[in-house]
C-alpha cells in the first residue's frame, strides 16, 4: 500500500502544478487509507506536506510576477491566524468520542473524516461547473472587499485548521471575485497565501507530547514537490480547463467512498 501511497503523492503534486489548487484534498485520503495514519494526525501531516509543496510550487509564480503581495497580506493574515487558534486550541478541544447511538460511535476521527468528505464534495462541484466568472480577464485598479476578504480568510483558516486541505479550490475564486484579481495572479497568490497559513498552522500541533515521523514527512513531500514540478512544467503544454471537470468527478467519487465507507463499513 505504501507504494500506491507515494504514487498518490505524486499524482496529488502534479494536480496542484497542473491546475494551481484541490490537488491537496487528496492528501489526508492518501495518508489514512494508504498509509494507515491516525486521521487527527494526517491532517496535520497534510498542513506541512501542502504547505511545503505549495511554497515551492508558488517560486515559478513569483519569478513571473504571478502574486499580488498586497492581496496575500489582507487575505492571508486572517486565514494564517485562524488555521493555528484552531490546530492550537479547537481540534484537541474536540472529545475522542463525540456520541454513541447504538452500535454506531461518532468519534472525532469520523468527525473530521465526514467533514473533510463534504468538503470534497462541494469542492468537485467548484471544480467541475463552469464558472465563467474565474476565466482570465483584464483588469484595473484593484478593489478590495476588505470585510468579505476578512470573513472568507477567518473561514478557509478555520476548515485548513480542520480538516488539513489547503483550500485553493476556496481561495481562488474569493481573490478573483472579492479582490478582482486576473486568474494567474489569483493562482500564483493562492499558492502563497495556502504555503504560509499551512506551515504556520502546522506549528500549531507542536506541542512537545505528539510523535512526528519527521522521515516519513520528508519522503512523502519530496515525491509531492517533484510531481508539482513536473505538473508545472506541463500546465504551459496542457489546458486546465479540460482537466479541472475530470480531476472535479474523480474528487467527488472519493468523497462519496469516504462517507459510505466510513458511515456503512467502519466495522467491517
Amino acid at each position: 500500500m505504501e507504494i500506491l501511497g507515494y504514487i498518490g503523492a505524486l499524482l496529488m503534486g502534479l494536480t496542484l502544478g497542473l491546475i494551481g489548487g484541490g490537488g491537496s484534498i487528496l492528501t489526508v485520503p492518501i495518508l489514512v487509507y494508504l498509509f494507515s495514519i491516525d486521521t487527527v494526525l494526517a491532517t496535520a501531516y497534510s498542513l506541512f506536506i501542502v504547505g511545503l509543496t505549495s511554497l515551492i510550487g508558488s517560486f515559478s509564480h513569483i519569478s513571473q510576477g504571478n502574486v499580488h503581495w498586497r492581496t496575500a497580506f489582507v487575505f492571508g493574515v486572517p486565514s494564517i491566524i485562524s488555521v493555528y487558534l484552531t490546530r492550537f486550541y479547537l481540534v484537541p478541544f474536540i472529545p475522542t468520542q463525540i456520541f454513541q447511538v447504538g452500535d454506531f460511535v461518532m468519534s472525532k476521527s469520523l468527525l473530521i473524516l465526514m467533514f473533510f468528505a463534504l468538503l470534497m464534495v462541494f469542492a468537485s462541484y467548484t471544480m467541475i461547473r463552469e464558472n465563467k466568472s474565474c476565466k482570465e480577464k483584464t483588469v484595473g485598479e484593484i478593489k478590495y472587499n476588505y470585510p468579505l476578504i476578512l470573513i472568507e480568510g477567518l473561514v478557509v483558516g478555520t476548515i485548513t485548521g480542520l480538516v488539513g486541505a489547503g483550500g485553493g479550490f476556496l481561495i481562488i475564486p474569493a481573490l478573483v471575485l472579492l479582490a478582482k484579481l486576473p486568474m494567474k495572479k489569483a493562482v500564483g497568490t493562492s499558492l502563497v497565501i495556502i504555503a504560509m497559513k499551512s506551515l504556520i498552522g502546522f506549528t500549531g500541533d507542536l506541542k512537545g507530547k505528539e510523535h512526528i515521523d519527521w522521515q516519513f514527512l520528508a519522503y512523502f513531500s519530496v515525491v509531492a514537490i517533484l510531481g508539482i514540478l513536473i505538473g508545472s512544467l506541463l500546465s504551459k503544454k496542457v489546458e486546465d480547463e479540460k482537466l479541472k471537470p475530470a480531476f472535479g468527478y474523480f474528487v467527488l467519487i472519493m468523497g462519496i467512498y469516504i462517507i459510505t465507507k466510513e458511515l456503512f463499513f467502519q466495522h467491517t
